[in-house]
């Protein structure tokens, strides 16, 4: 029996009734620290939208954590997405409350009660993105750099197992990117499986991982000495 947390099969990743990328096979395991490459347009967005079942599974058997996602029902979606820490590009953090209650809303809708327990996790994943002095401050008070840092904070308050970042450095300066990319490296180390979208292959050459790469419809795994010899268009 696999004990991998992200077991793929044969899928197709399918959008707008369209055959995106095909026959797409890879397992990720605890510890992993991977990255998904290619170019604009060419996937990359909607596989991890597969991987969260905001776009259905139609072809092929996906697993992540023990939820299959041809099975899944959708009252079952939001409990597979507590299994992952999902980190944007654009934020979405609440505009309207300070950094301290977008995470304590977070933890409320996902069963939290004790105010306590709260305030200790709030002060635990503010910590571990360097950002304690910032918990009462409003999201537009913070840096791009550091609002994305708060993101990462959100996507790891319940521990997930699975990290997924969709470009999470891509309107940030060359400093905040690196500071970013430490932070998942750690979550990794740490023994989160996480998988990082981006088109930065200077951030790639930084940190060793797993590389998967879409090119013309299809995925495939390539070495990390590799990297010099991306050029896209």
């Amino acid at each position: 029996m696999s004990n991998s947390l992200i077991d793929i099969k044969k899928i197709a990743v399918v959008q707008s009734n369209k055959i995106i990328i095909q026959n797409v096979s890879f397992q990720l395991f605890a510890g992993d620290f991977t990255f998904l490459i290619g170019k604009v347009g060419s996937g990359k967005t909607s596989l991890i939208k597969t991987l969260y079942a905001e776009l259905p599974l139609l072809i092929g058997n996906a697993e992540i954590d023990n939820f299959n996602l041809m099975n899944i029902k959708n009252k079952e979606i939001p409990f597979l997405r507590r299994k992952l820490g999902i980190v944007f590009q654009d934020f979405k953090l609440l505009t309207d409350r300070n950094i301290h209650d977008n995470l304590k809303f977070v933890l409320e809708a996902t069963g939290w009660t004790d105010k306590n327990k709260i305030s200790d996790r709030i002060n635990e994943v503010l910590t571990e993105v360097d950002l304690s002095e910032k918990e009462y401050k409003m999201p537009n008070e913070l840096s791009g750099g550091e609002q994305q840092r708060i993101v990462i904070a959100r996507a790891i308050l319940n521990k997930p197992p699975i990290i997924i970042a969709d470009e999470p450095t891509g309107n940030l300066d060359p400093e905040s990117s690196l500071k970013i990319m430490e932070i998942l490296n750690n979550l990794a180390n740490s023994g989160s499986c996480v998988i990082i979208a981006t088109h930065q292959y200077n951030l790639i050459k930084k940190y060793p991982g797993r590389i998967l790469k879409i090119e013309k419809g299809a995925l495939s795994e390539i070495n990390y000495e590799e990297v010099d010899d991306l050029i896209w268009a």
